[in-house]
């Protein structure tokens, strides 16, 4: 399947900035530079470069073992070596389903010094789901977690896959667990089971020592297809090259102070483009080291940034509450931390409290979609707001329309966000309908709509309110849920919150809060009712309240409110 253009536009527009990209001059203080000049070579090209400069460097910290810099070049080269040996080509399509583990980083990046376009799948789904994945991208190869195999396996001969590399979390660990608490699942070796026509061990695909072609692949090649659910059908590939993936990273690591003595705790998923941006391609840029851990655990967590001196950490707010909420915390020495940041949902109060008040530290929140590579809006490190998305980083010209008129709505007043950057996607792979119903020209640039509701503050600073397609209408009040969530948090019995909307006979929708409670908190939903009543306009206030053990979450921390939003219809 070759790739095109998925939405050609008139000649008149210009389609990916040029030069340096610059910010705005209110934000470009205390050390933030003016502007970024973003580098033209892949995304590969920097981990050459890292493993000359530093080739004894640990890279990779997995469980006690350390992976340096010239170990995890070499092993890049072989495994690229095999994609070619197999057929792979310039521009073809691999998947990596797995979860956070030394095989990922390699494989991923095997994948582009392959000179192929990378396909990152959810660790969580399964054989359907990954069905449709493989067909709409055309992938003709793939590596796999040895745990997940049963879910590709039906795919090879069903699909374009052809060629698929099996590993095991526990072939990258030594012999000492170094007192660590490494899960019985990631101990796990590689079966000695045989395996199908087609299937390889990640041992034996090293084992054949093949030396690839020499890499061709410039900033303009198809470097990776994320999919993204969005609010309706199946999942969408979104489109990026390695100029727009490196704008992300690159202007994120500038951003946040990152050098080569930065110290990475990378656990949130690598096959979500927060985690790969922030934890693989910023640090590898650098030569920095990155900490890995495989899925959220807490306890590890906590050991790890000790031992480690980890200064990095890419955390949601769902991540920090249960993190800040597991027994002896306190005593555990967190000093070497420099930065925390995130985002995605409403931070407590608490957590803020708690991080500025032992640390030292302000939780740095930001903004991104897997249409803009992550990297879009964050907020200045000497001057961060809460509840805040920032402000629009390096090049970026970002606009809040009216979602109907598509007309600039004045400032202070609430509109869907239109963005234009070089980070932005060139669209969605095979979906020319959904390119023509997310994308406008305004001035002779091209815009992404990206579907959430904001407004923006006499600064600059952007604030969320919600998802257009979240918004409930209630006897025609609009209420943003993101909105009644950051009140709902301050409530002092509130663990977490997640606000819908529930079908209402007379004012067509009504508003809900399903919540879960701190340990020792005993309220009734009577009374946070009264609470919310004291606290909210009458229109946004929630008429009803659910108070249940636990808020269901998806794979990187974030809360589920679409799964609660569908039972509450259905």
């Amino acid at each position: 399947m070759a790739y095109s253009h998925p939405h050609p536009t008139p000649p008149r527009v210009i389609e990916r900035p040029t030069g340096p990209l610059r910010l705005d001059p209110r934000h470009a203080k205390r050390g933030l530079a003016p502007a970024v000049n973003i580098p033209q070579t892949s995304v590969f090209y920097h981990l050459e470069v890292a493993a000359r400069r530093f080739p004894k460097k640990t890279a990779i910290q997995f469980f006690g073992r350390a992976i340096s810099y010239e170990e995890l070049l070499r092993d890049v080269e072989r495994i690229a070596g095999y994609l070619q040996a197999c057929g792979v080509k310039r521009g073809d399509r691999v998947m990596v389903v797995s979860q956070n583990c030394p095989q990922f980083v390699a494989a991923y990046l095997a994948t582009l010094r392959a000179d192929a376009c990378f396909v990152p799948v959810n660790a969580m789904l399964l054989e359907d789901e990954i069905r449709h994945i493989a067909n709409d991208s055309g992938a003709v190869a793939a590596f796999v977690g040895q745990e997940l195999l049963p879910n590709i396996l039906p795919l090879v001969g069903s699909t374009p896959l052809a060629h698929v590399v099996v590993h095991a979390h526990g072939d990258a660990l030594t012999d000492d667990d170094a007192g660590l608490p490494i899960p019985s699942w990631v101990r796990e070796r590689s079966s000695a089971d045989a395996l199908p026509a087609g299937f390889v061990r990640w041992q034996d695909a090293l084992d054949r020592n093949l030396e690839p072609a020499p890499h061709q692949a410039g900033p303009d090649d198809l470097c990776m297809l994320p999919y993204t659910s969005g609010t309706t059908g199946a999942p969408k590939a979104c489109v990026h090259t390695h100029r727009t993936v490196s704008t992300s990273f690159v202007g994120s690591m500038l951003w946040r102070r990152v050098h080569p003595e930065t110290v990475f705790l990378a656990v949130a998923p690598l096959f979500h483009l927060l985690g790969l941006q922030t934890n693989v391609n910023a640090a590898i840029y650098v030569g920095a080291t990155v900490v890995l851990l495989p899925r959220w655990d807490r306890e590890a967590a906590a050991i790890l940034i000790e031992r480690h001196r980890v200064t990095f950490w890419g955390a949601l707010p769902a991540m920090l509450v249960d993190f800040f909420a597991q027994p002896g915390i306190e005593s555990r020495d967190l000093t070497s931390l420099e930065m925390v940041t995130g985002g995605g949902a409403a931070t407590p109060q608490h957590i803020n409290d708690i991080l500025k008040q032992r640390y030292g530290l302000d939780y740095v929140e930001g903004y991104g979609l897997t249409e803009t590579a992550s990297f879009l809006c964050t907020n200045p490190v000497h001057k961060p707001k809460r509840t805040c998305l920032g402000v629009p980083t390096f090049g970026v010209d970002l606009r809040i329309l009216d979602p109907e008129t598509q007309q600039p709505v004045a400032q202070g007043e609430v509109g869907e966000i239109a963005v234009h950057g070089a980070q932005v996607m060139l669209g969605y792979w095979n979906h020319p309908k959904a390119n023509a119903e997310s994308f406008v020209v305004i001035d002779g640039k091209r815009f992404f709509r990206t579907g959430d509701l904001a407004s923006i503050d006499e600064e600059g600073y952007v604030f969320m309110r919600d998802r257009l397609k979240r918004m409930i209408n209630a006897s025609g009040y609009k209420v943003w849920p993101a909105e009644v969530e950051a009140m709902l948090n301050a409530h002092p019995s509130i663990f977490e919150a997640c606000v819908i909307s529930s079908p209402d006979e007379r004012r067509g929708e009504t508003v809900k809060a399903v919540v879960s409670l701190k340990p020792d908190a005993r309220d009734s939903s009577d009374e946070i009712l009264a609470w919310c009543k004291e606290h909210m306009a009458t229109y946004k206030a929630p008429r009803i309240v659910q108070i249940v053990d636990s808020l269901p979450k998806g794979p990187t921390g974030k809360i589920a409110w679409r799964e609660l939003q569908e039972r509450e219809h259905a």
